[in-house]
């Protein structure tokens, strides 16, 4: 979460004199000792398609003649403005499209997708006279022809697993015969080398492995959504897990007596007691869960979105609707997590998770979610949208008449913006340009972006700036917002923390990485720098924040990212590179600690950082 407006730093010449004894000297990158960090895991997260979206004119794609990829009238693309025509002369006729790609060794899965419109004029449903070949080296993939005709853009996926570690030629071919034509439309390519890389294992951090089956109706504002859930779960730790409990974070924006997240009918268990001012319900399991045992617990649920412009709110017709699915809690060495909701930053530690989500919904909303989504016609009016996403920490979606535009990142990232009413169309463009230059530079710096596309919804009347959900961020109309946004899709949604008690260790990263996206050096970060008292810390919790306010912004994410800034002047601009990019991959899906950080950061200087840590106010 990015609040607004970002407050400034506190000017006193006390301040910055005590700074200039305590924090450490710029020092140029070529005079930083160049020590390799620790190991990182032996995959490397990758999008290995280039110009996936063919927004950025033909290479490094070869095609058969030079009007395949193009952006001409007759056919339109699936987001942005280029797409892939092959065929379509209503002749003999043979069209052909490659890419060299090299998938990296030591990923667990390499996944290829890719969409897919198909017209024609054939008029058979038996035979299929012109066909589309897509294959992977010598392997053919799959073979689609005029029988797959359809209205639209069709998502298609495989697996491409088996030949990690080399590199092959990525082809399409179509042909046709000698009458009657068939247009076989491609767009938005990617081949992810993340999406199957296992979270780091923790065997103090339970229940492992969730998985969300969800299924909900709402009514006619998409304000009220009832329906099923379900949470599959395995226990990680040798410790018996006897209980879990269910975070029904939502309920802060209600009472116990009026609750908006409601649970009810749950199976699996015996719920007792709501706690945590009704935002945790404990459910007693049938019998424990040893080490590796799994369990399904289920409920129906009922969801209500209150007014206000909020992240689990309607402003007007238009809802948005976060952190409002019941999650598991975390069992970790400090024990049950179950810190309470704060409106100030946020408290939402959890696993990553894989969420199946079905909304059934006026076919006049739109409705945004995290993850990849498909609509099918539902009955008298509806739309049904199922939304699939793995490896996410949490899910959120939106509902509500918004104005839709879409393109593709250069590295091949959908990108989609839904605006609310009295956003110009001018600031939407500039958000989508924005959101696709954020996204491809820090995939760059961090790693692929895992999760498929990506939804942005754009509203001036949010309080609180912007907030971070994985694959859906809202945001305000601001270019910095929207990229410090997108950088938490890798500071808390890819390598996870404890968000209570750890907050520096998403927002600062974030911050950083924004400053590093916009081309801001820090370069003037400590020049007024004051701080409240000795307690007040960089790495202070959101106990500490909620009861000192005013400084959280200030202190977390300005004197965050500046300390950040500091320890690459420290190690140098090519060893803090590696460093953060080797420490995501090693944390892919994981969750972060500020040791580990340090230690990492450690491990790649011959400088004791001791002095650093403590100059900076970083305890951990």
């Amino acid at each position: 979460m990015r609040p607004t407006p970002h407050k400034s730093f506190a000017v006193t010449a006390c301040a910055v004199a005590a700074l200039a004894a305590v924090s450490l000297p710029a020092t140029s990158a070529s005079a930083a000792p160049d020590r390799a960090p620790s190991a990182a895991a032996a995959c490397t997260p990758a999008q290995v398609i280039a110009n996936g979206g063919f927004e950025s004119g033909t290479s490094p794609w070869t095609q058969s003649s030079s009007g395949v990829i193009t952006n001409r009238a007759g056919e339109s693309a699936h987001g942005g403005a280029g797409f892939a025509w092959l065929d379509g002369v209503g002749s003999t006729h043979t069209d052909t499209l490659s890419q060299s790609v090299t998938i990296p060794s030591g990923c667990s899965s390499a996944k290829l997708t890719f969409w897919l419109h198909v017209d024609t004029a054939e008029t058979t449903s038996s035979t299929a006279y012109d066909k589309l070949t897509a294959k992977i080296g010598s392997t053919t993939l799959a073979t689609y022809s005029n029988l797959d005709k359809n209205t639209g853009y069709v998502q298609k996926s495989f697996d491409v697993s088996a030949f990690a570690g080399q590199t092959v030629s990525l082809s399409f071919t179509g042909t046709e015969d000698s009458s009657l034509q068939t247009s076989f439309v491609l767009d938005d390519l990617a081949l992810d080398t993340s999406g199957g890389t296992t979270p780091p294992g923790d065997s103090t951090r339970t229940p492992a492995a969730p998985a969300y089956t969800v299924s909900l109706s709402s009514n006619t504002s998409g304000t009220n959504w009832t329906g099923h859930e379900s949470a599959t779960f395995t226990n990680a730790s040798a410790t018996p897990l006897s209980e879990v409990y269910l975070r029904l974070w939502d309920n802060y924006h209600g009472s116990c007596s009026a609750m908006p997240i409601a649970v009810t009918n749950v199976t699996g268990g015996t719920a007792g007691d709501l706690s945590v001012a009704c935002t945790a319900l404990k459910v007693t399991l049938l019998a424990p869960l040893t080490q590796g045992q799994s369990a399904t617990i289920g409920f129906d649920l009922g969801i209500t979105v209150p007014n206000g412009a909020d992240r689990f709110g309607a402003d007007g017709a238009f809802n948005n609707i976060g952190n409002a699915l019941p999650v598991l809690a975390i069992r970790d060495a400090a024990g049950w997590h179950l810190d309470p909701y704060t409106n100030n930053g946020e408290s939402f530690y959890s696993l990553a998770a894989d969420f199946k989500v079905t909304l059934d919904h006026p076919t006049g909303l739109l409705v945004p979610a995290t993850g990849t989504s498909v609509d099918t016609r539902g009955t008298s009016g509806r739309t049904i949208t199922t939304a699939t996403a793995a490896k996410v920490r949490d899910f959120a979606w939106a509902a509500g008449p918004f104005s839709k535009i879409s393109g593709t990142s250069p590295a091949g990232t959908a990108i989609n913006i839904y605006s609310v009413s009295g956003i110009s169309s001018s600031s939407a463009q500039s958000m989508l340009a924005t959101a696709k230059s954020a996204v491809d530079t820090h995939a760059a710096r961090f790693g692929a972006y895992p999760y498929g596309e990506l939804d942005a919804v754009i509203d001036n009347n949010y309080w609180f700036g912007g907030m971070e959900y994985p694959g859906f961020v809202l945001d305000l109309v601001s270019t910095t917002a929207l990229t410090h946004e997108i950088g938490h899709q890798w500071w808390y949604g890819i390598v996870g923390d404890d968000e209570y008690n750890n907050p520096w260790l998403d927002e600062a990263f974030a911050d950083y990485s924004t400053d590093l996206a916009l081309n801001q050096t820090g370069a003037n970060c400590w020049n007024s720098v004051s701080w409240a008292s000795s307690s007040e810390k960089i790495t202070n919790s959101m106990a500490y924040w909620d009861a000192h306010s005013s400084r959280y912004s200030t202190v977390v994410y300005g004197y965050g990212k500046c300390a950040l800034h500091d320890l690459r002047r420290v190690l140098g601009d090519s060893v803090m590179a590696k460093l953060l990019k080797d420490y995501a991959t090693s944390h892919w899906y994981g969750v972060s600690t500020t040791a580990e950080f340090k230690a990492a950061a450690q491990a790649a200087t011959a400088t004791d950082l001791t002095s650093f840590w403590t100059q900076h106010r970083i305890d951990g």
